[in-house]
């Protein structure tokens, strides 16, 4: 089983540092999403992961060997930058063939999985951003590896992809260390098991999403009949919005309404408790 050892990591550019201090063992295959403000530090983080930057201070240890130093290490990672970095000379076809005469992999497969067969005689200037992320991701799953280091993978895909892209990882998780940065709450939330928060350059979190808790949860519910008669809530936007100090006191509220003959046909969570941690860290 793949692990992950952060000890005491500096880490940055030109002779400072971005990322201060940093201590972190990823000890078990699942989705790690790496959540912070713009410039925090994620990127850095990622990239001293991949071994693309060294320490200023501390190791970075993958199964025992140091990442920065160990070719044979490298070679079972995969890292995405969140810059689409191809060659814009080739098509989609002849970029994935560059790169898997470099590092081996099965081209016809990713372009499949990628929708990328119509594209493959197109190049890369003429594809849409969203495109050469594809083509992007497609390079990264070329080959099989035991640990994804995935910088912002669905920014530019739209829903549908984003959705076929976030299936993929999941099932990679169940055997593979997968870290996954995203500005997206709602989707950190939806494919995330742990979150990583990086704020200032230092960890500031690090535990089960599930264990997350907000102090209300304020939640939407749409039903046929006056939802104002029993509980207190307000109409906005077709939800009748009421809050409650737990998801557990859902199924009361449902409970008494459907007690009262009112047909409930939709409830809605409508605050994500990730979005707190982009104003303080949690205790």
């Amino acid at each position: 089983m793949p692990t992950l050892q952060l000890t005491d990591v500096n880490s940055g550019y030109g002779g400072a540092d971005v990322l201060q201090g940093i201590n972190l063992g990823l000890m078990e295959p699942s989705i790690y999403v790496v959540l912070g403000p713009n410039g925090a530090g994620k990127t850095t983080l990622l990239r001293t992961i991949a071994g693309i930057l060294e320490p200023t201070r501390g190791t970075v240890a993958f199964d025992g060997a140091n990442v920065y130093t160990s070719r044979e290490t490298r070679k079972r990672m995969s890292y995405l930058s969140h810059l689409n970095a191809l060659p814009e000379e080739m098509t989609v076809r002849e970029t994935l063939d560059f790169y898997a005469s470099i590092e081996g992999g099965d081209v016809a497969k990713v372009m499949q999985t990628l929708q990328l067969v119509p594209l493959a005689d197109l190049k890369v200037p003429k594809l849409s951003q969203g495109q050469k992320k594809r083509v992007s991701i497609a390079k990264t799953l070329l080959n099989d590896r035991d640990l994804y280091l995935l910088d912002e993978p669905t920014s530019n895909l739209d829903p549908a992809m984003a959705k076929e892209v976030r299936d993929l990882l999941l099932e990679f998780s169940k055997r593979k260390i997968v870290l996954y940065s995203s500005h997206n709450l709602y989707e950190a939330k939806e494919i995330g098991t742990y979150l990583v928060l990086i704020k200032d350059g230092t960890l500031r979190f690090f535990d089960r999403i599930e264990n997350l808790h907000a102090a209300t949860y304020r939640v939407g519910i749409k039903a046929r009949g006056d939802v104002t008669q029993v509980v207190d809530a307000k109409l906005e936007n077709g939800y009748y919005v009421l809050t409650v100090k737990s998801p557990d006191d859902v199924g009361e509220v449902v409970k008494k309404l459907v007690n009262a003959g009112i047909v409930v046909t939709e409830v809605k969570e409508l605050d994500n408790p990730l979005e707190s941690l982009f104003t303080e860290a949690p205790s």
